[in-house]
């Protein structure tokens, strides 16, 4: 496959949580570029001509994902992470000038943090994984059942590997 664009776009309305946006595209990208080589015969991808991917991260409190879900989920929780999977959900599947908008990934940093310390892990560690989750999701990937679930948990864990991030990395 040849190489693709991929445009991430990230907005942080979290004012507790800073952090270098340039290296979360750069590593989100790198996500991005293992499940293209790995995954793309198997995602919403399947069969489309494309040069680039666009997706956009906005980064928020669990407050926000709690509007959002009741908004527009018709769900009455605050989410660690919400997707908008534009494009592996529509059954129109446009693309323009030769880019495809995957959607958008919301993830609620305060959450991210404490998924974090639960699972011992780091937050950047925790902030990564959902990413990657996020990116699954926009992709056309699921977890209905539990053998899905494994899955998409176990080519996330690959995705982190390939993109050198670790579980105790600062």
């Amino acid at each position: 496959m040849d190489k693709k664009i991929i445009n991430v776009f990230t907005e942080n309305i979290f004012n507790d949580w800073t952090f270098d946006e340039f290296e979360v595209i750069q590593n989100t990208r790198k996500i991005v570029e293992f499940y293209l080589e790995q995954l793309t015969e198997v995602s919403c991808l399947e069969g489309f001509d494309f040069e680039s991917l666009t997706f956009d991260i906005l980064f928020c409190d669990s407050k926000k994902t709690h509007q959002i879900n009741r908004e527009y989920r018709n769900k009455d929780y605050p989410a660690d992470i919400i997707t908008f999977a534009i494009f592996a959900d529509d059954d129109a599947k446009f693309i323009l000038d030769d880019d495809i908008n995957l959607g958008e990934i919301i993830l609620a940093l305060d959450k991210v943090k404490e998924e974090a310390n639960k699972h011992n892990v780091t937050d950047r560690y925790e902030l990564y994984f959902l990413i990657a989750h996020g990116i699954l999701h926009l992709l056309g990937f699921d977890h209905q059942s539990e053998e899905d679930y494994n899955f998409v948990v176990e080519v996330q864990k690959k995705a982190l590997k390939y993109a050198q991030i670790g579980e105790k990395d600062e």
